[in-house]
């Protein structure tokens, strides 16, 4: 399995931990007022969606100019 491989995987279960940590944040607020923790949970998984996400976007670019 090639770095690509894993950083598509990974960028992959990080969304599904997002999408779960939003998810959880707007039961929370809908039921009571929720702790500082599970207001911030999206954040770590969404900064390292930032990284691989970029990473991705990059990646043909720089292919592009190894090739010529």
């Amino acid at each position: 399995m090639n770095w690509n491989n894993r950083i598509r995987q990974s960028h992959r279960w990080l969304s599904i931990i997002f999408t779960l940590a939003v998810i959880a944040n707007f039961v929370s607020m809908a039921v009571t007022k929720p702790a500082a923790w599970l207001v911030y949970a999206p954040l770590p998984p969404l900064f390292l969606m930032l990284v691989t996400g970029l990473y991705m976007f990059v990646q043909p670019h720089t292919r592009r100019n190894k090739r010529a």
